[in-house]
C-alpha cells in the first residue's frame, strides 16, 4: 500500500504542512504538492461531499503523489474504513473529548490487535488484489492509517493527558473556533484561557511523544509555533483563496472603473 507523507515527516520530527478543502476542486491535490504541501484535508463536517467525489479526490491525491486526510461527518466504523479502502490516508476528527472517544476511534480504524477494523483486502489501498500476504497487508494499513483528535472543548481539554495516551492517536489538533468560543473568548487566541489550552495540549502531547499543532494565521504564527514544538499545521483552503481572490479581483475593476462598485 502507499506510504503516508504525513507518518514519514512525523518520524523524522518534521513539520506536517496541510491544507483544507471544502468543495471539490480536482486541481487542488496537483497544485498542493507543487507548492510543497504534504496533504489536503477534505472537510466533510461542514460541506457535503458525495460519495463518488471523495473517491476521485482520494485518486488524485495518489496522482499528486500527497495524503489525503479527511474530516469525516460521522463516525461509524463501516463509513469510515471504507473511505481508508478507497485510498484515504486517515482522518482528523472533530469534537474527541475523552480517552474513550479516542479509543473507539482507535478501534474502528486499526486491524487486529489494535483495532478491530473489518478486512477486505482487494480494495483500492491493497491494489484490488488478495495477492499480497493479508497480514503484510494489516500491518502496513495500521502503520500507515493517521488518526488526528481535535481538542476543542473544555471538557477536553481537562482529559486532554488520557486523550493524548491512547495509542494509535497520532496528534493532537486545536480548533481554536469551537475552542474559544466554549472557553467564552470567542476568536481571542491569545486570551489567558487559549494561551493555558495551548499549554496543556502541547505539554500533553510532548509527555505522550505525539505530535500537536492548529491552524496557522501566517509566516510569522507559524515560527512560533515550531519554535513550541508544533508539528502539525494547516494554513489556508479553498474558501479564503476564493473569497480572497474574488475581493482582489474586484478591487482591480472598482480601481480601473473609478472606484465605484458598479462602474
Amino acid at each position: 500500500m502507499r506510504m503516508s507523507l504525513i507518518r514519514s515527516r512525523l518520524r523524522q520530527n518534521k513539520v506536517v504542512r496541510f491544507i483544507s478543502l471544502m468543495y471539490p476542486t480536482d486541481v487542488m491535490p496537483s497544485h498542493a504538492a507543487r507548492a510543497g504541501f504534504d496533504a489536503v484535508l477534505l472537510d466533510n463536517e461542514h460541506a457535503s461531499w458525495d460519495r463518488r467525489e471523495i473517491q476521485r479526490m482520494i485518486a488524485l491525491h495518489h496522482a499528486a503523489g500527497i495524503d489525503c486526510l479527511i474530516r469525516p461527518a460521522n463516525r461509524n466504523p463501516p463509513d469510515l474504513y471504507h473511505l481508508l479502502e478507497d485510498g484515504a490516508t486517515g482522518f482528523l476528527f472533530q469534537m474527541v473529548n475523552s480517552a474513550e472517544e479516542a479509543r473507539a476511534l482507535v478501534r474502528a480504524l486499526k486491524f487486529p490487535p489494535l483495532g478491530e477494523r473489518g478486512l477486505s483486502a482487494p480494495a483500492f489501498d491493497n491494489g484490488y488484489t488478495w495477492g499480497n500476504s493479508v497480514i503484510d497487508y494489516m500491518s502496513a494499513a495500521n502503520e500507515q492509517t493517521v488518526i488526528v483528535a481535535m481538542i476543542e472543548t473544555p471538557e477536553a481539554i481537562a482529559c486532554i493527558d488520557e486523550i493524548a495516551a491512547v495509542r494509535g492517536v497520532d496528534a493532537l489538533y486545536m480548533g481554536p473556533a469551537d475552542l474559544s468560543l466554549r472557553l467564552h473568548c470567542f476568536d481571542r487566541w491569545d486570551d489567558p484561557p487559549m494561551r493555558d489550552a495551548h499549554a496543556r495540549m502541547a505539554a500533553a502531547a510532548a509527555r505522550n511523544g505525539i505530535a500537536w499543532g492548529r491552524p496557522g494565521t501566517s509566516a510569522a504564527d507559524i515560527r512560533t509555533l515550531v519554535a513550541a514544538g508544533a508539528r502539525f499545521i494547516l494554513r489556508g483552503g479553498d474558501y479564503a483563496a476564493v473569497t480572497e481572490m474574488v475581493a482582489r479581483y474586484g478591487h482591480d475593476f472598482a480601481d480601473a472603473l473609478g472606484g465605484t462598485a458598479d462602474g
